[in-house]
């Protein structure tokens, strides 16, 4: 057992009592040789808040000393709520006065304290701050004539920096800027800090996502070792290169994917059979050209995952590799880890088989030409692709099996149109647009699923280390709320504890093509739990899957890279004991980080989405939109969305007719005089009123 596990159980029996480290070097009989190991380790379970050291020097579990550990959310209006390390434990309130300098996503020791009000959720006051989250800070000056403010562009940190005019670096109002924090704020004390980069001012073309790529600290350049071990990464495939692959280059294979596409990370093959279908899913073998501990490998575990920001894509490996040799590009040899698959015809699987692979695509196909062939039958775009007409019949045919049988099982789909924003060569926005799911994409994404849930249980059944991909049934409170919601909607859910995904599924099935549709798709998803990398197999609730992982998309994401090398390992039995042992340690490790890495990145990704949606409806002041659908009801407003799936608030104070109140029950807002009614589902007739883009903040008013 681990040493900080031993300590752990140790610390938690009911008998302990604080005790210093020489104390617990006793009572564990610890070995001198092992000493240091103790220390060390004792040091960084108190800084991850594992353990408490009091003012004594005695170290104890939190639990114990009537304090929690956890990660400060901080919210714009100027509170913040603890989320405790242990997800067992419910979040904590913690007013600003309670805060004590703790900024946003700090990892802090609260203690919690009984509320005035019993009915209220349980309040806290930071005691102790582990780990500091924001050493740098992206913000906008303000400069007065002895000295500067930086104002985050983050909302959440609601303090702004202070700058003394000897570290101003020369930044002038209005300049977006990255200020190093050299003092901690206290409690009645604003941060101070320097300015260690000036970005430009904030209305020059592009320093908005500049400014979003600096605060999540998204790296733009590859480090002069990546570039070096480049030049030894040849830019065609050799012959010496397909020894022990098999020869998939006579299938008819395509890539489908989005116009704007280069890193092209998947193609399909399909054939029919005596009696069913042959599937082969050929992911790009980018484990061939980056290999375990080297500059390439460390960076892209670093970055973890490509971002895809609205004006530009930051990739997680070199443009080389993600858009060269490693890209399923047309008409050229590439190197595939594939997977082939037989299907009866019930879409049940046969057999299949897990190989590295050699494939020359004949066709770089878009979603858009796929639509036109399957679904609107245009002649111009079938003639171009006569020969694969029937071969996207089969994939048709094939994928509607699939999704029948996943939906069978109970797996949700949540069938949420996506936005996208059209952009000139500035980098302004000129139109936003809804991105529907057609035929095309969920072709390719049932084919994705099946590869990624047979790699998984496959690896499964062989007890290796792995990487697996998990969604974990949800809380039980939250569902209980989810219910609550549901049934003022005049829903039910069924069952009562250990939640089925085929309850859940029910009720978005009934609700398909409702007024309410998107509401309750959208409360719904914020029950769930948000999925992950680990290492244990902890099944895929929203798959209703119960081995699920990562494989197809290497190119973008570290994990699938990670599982590449892992099967060519176990295929070549190099899994040995000894290798399996630094293996286990290794997944851990990988699952944590891309876990981290993949939220920072949507995180940034939405932002970057939000910003330029702000900024184009900001040019549209006045605009009249007839049919907007009110797709949430609140006591303070209305919340509506347009065709294009922008949505923006009709704040109540701007409903002049009539005093109006809110209904929770029955989730509407009515006249107390005039008995007039808004809820969800209503068409309404908007105007755009005003928008602020620093806050992405769009309202409306109503224009009858």
């Amino acid at each position: 057992m681990p040493l900080n596990e031993q300590l752990l159980d140790f610390m938690k029996e009911k008998a302990y009592k604080p005790m210093t480290e020489g104390e617990l070097i006793s009572a564990l009989n610890i070995d001198k040789s092992e000493i240091d190991l103790l220390i060390k380790t004792l040091d960084y379970m108190e800084k991850t808040g594992m353990v408490v050291k009091n003012r004594r020097g005695r170290y104890g579990v939190p639990e114990k000393m009537n304090l929690i550990a956890g990660q400060l959310e901080c919210h714009p209006g100027g509170f913040a709520f603890l989320v405790p390390n242990n997800t067992e434990q419910e979040d904590i309130y913690i007013s600003r006065e309670d805060m004590n300098g703790a900024m946003h996503g700090d990892l802090v020791l609260v203690r919690p304290k009984i509320p005035a009000d019993r009915t209220l959720k349980t309040q806290g006051e930071v005691i102790r701050i582990l780990k500091r989250a924001n050493k740098k800070i992206v913000g906008t000056v303000e400069r007065g004539k002895q000295f500067s403010f930086v104002i985050p562009d983050d909302k959440r940190l609601f303090y702004d920096v202070f700058i003394p005019k000897e570290k101003a670096k020369g930044a002038k109002t209005g300049h977006k800027v990255v200020a190093q924090i050299t003092e901690w704020p206290g409690k009645y004390r604003n941060p101070a800090g320097e300015i260690v980069e000036i970005l430009g001012h904030q209305d020059e073309p592009g320093i908005d996502v500049l400014s979003i790529i600096k605060k999540y600290d998204l790296p733009l350049e590859f480090p002069p070792k990546v570039m070096k071990q480049l030049e030894q990464i040849p830019d065609e495939v050799r012959e010496q290169d397909l020894r022990g692959r098999k020869d998939f280059r006579n299938l008819k294979t395509v890539t489908i994917d989005g116009e704007d596409a280069k890193d092209l990370d998947d193609a399909v093959s399909i054939e029919k059979t005596n009696d069913g279908y042959r599937l082969g899913v050929h992911i790009a073998d980018v484990s061939y050209y980056v290999k375990e501990k080297s500059p390439l490998d460390a960076e892209a575990l670093k970055r973890g995952c490509s971002v895809y920001l609205v004006d530009r894509v930051i990739p997680m490996l070199p443009p080389k590799l993600s858009n060269g040799i490693c890209s399923l590009n047309p008409q050229v040899d590439r190197l595939t880890m594939s997977v082939i698959i037989d299907f009866d015809e019930n879409a049940d699987v046969k057999s299949y088989k897990i190989t590295p692979g050699v494939i020359k695509t004949c066709e770089r196909m878009t979603y858009t030409q796929v639509n036109k062939i399957l679904e609107e039958k245009d002649p111009e775009v079938m003639k171009r692709f006569d020969y694969l007409i029937d071969d996207l019949i089969l994939m048709k045919q094939l994928a509607e099996k699939l999704t029948q049988k996943r939906f069978a099982r109970g797996s949700l789909d949540f069938d949420l149109d996506e936005t996208k924003v059209i952009l000139d060569d500035q980098g302004r926005p000129i139109d936003v647009v809804k991105e529907e799911r057609r035929i095309s994409n969920r072709i390719i994404e049932e084919f994705m699923i099946a590869a990624n849930e047979i790699v998984a249980e496959h690896m499964f059944w062989l007890k290796a280390p792995f990487i697996y991909r998990v969604h974990e049934v949800p809380d039980d409170e939250k569902i209980i709320t989810l219910r609550e919601f549901l049934y003022n909607l005049g829903y039910t859910i069924k069952g009562t504890n250990n939640i089925k995904p085929k309850s859940l599924q029910q009720i978005l099935e009934k609700a398909k093509g409702k007024p309410e549709q998107r509401l309750i798709n959208t409360m719904l998803l914020r029950s769930l739990k948000r999925a992950q990398y680990s290492e244990m197999n902890l099944g895929h609730f929203g798959l209703a899957s119960l081995y699920y992982t990562h494989f197809t998309a290497p190119i973008r994401r570290y994990p699938d890279l990670a599982i590449h090398r892992i099967l060519r390992e176990q295929q070549e039995n190099k899994l040995d004991l000894k290798r399996q042992k630094k293996l286990g340690k290794l997944v851990e490790k990988i699952a944590k980080i891309s876990s981290e890495r993949e939220r920072i990145a949507e995180e940034a990704e939405r932002e970057s989405v939000d910003l330029k949606i702000a900024e184009y409806m900001s040019t549209k002041i006045g605009q009249v939109y007839d049919d907007a659908i009110i797709s949430g009801v609140t006591p303070f407003g209305i919340f509506v969305e347009l065709d294009n799936t922008i949505e923006g608030l009709v704040h109540v104070s701007n409903i002049e007719d009539d005093y109006y109140h809110f209904n929770e029950k029955t989730m509407i807002l009515y006249g107390e005089r005039t008995g007039r009614t808004f809820r969800i589902g209503d068409i309404v007739k908007v105007k755009v009123y005003k928008v602020n883009v620093a806050e992405r903040q769009i309202d409306f008013v109503l224009a009858d």
